[in-house]
């Protein structure tokens, strides 16, 4: 190993598991497919802001 290639503990604990399961790949591709990489309906988050009910001024009664 190279002075310049220095692995910290968690890169090399994250490779292993890598190593160890490549299904994990898929499914972290597959969760952001879920949670990111999805059509927005600008429509219904305008809807959605406007019909939203305004907290009162003061919370807690």
């Amino acid at each position: 190993m190279k002075v310049n290639e220095y692995v910290s503990e968690f890169e090399c604990f994250f490779g292993k598991l890598l190593d160890e399961h490549p299904e994990l790949v898929e499914d972290q591709r597959k969760g952001w497919n879920i949670w990111w990489d999805h059509k927005v309906d600008l429509e219904a988050e305008r809807l959605a802001r406007t019909d939203a009910v305004p907290t009162p001024a003061y919370y807690y009664h």
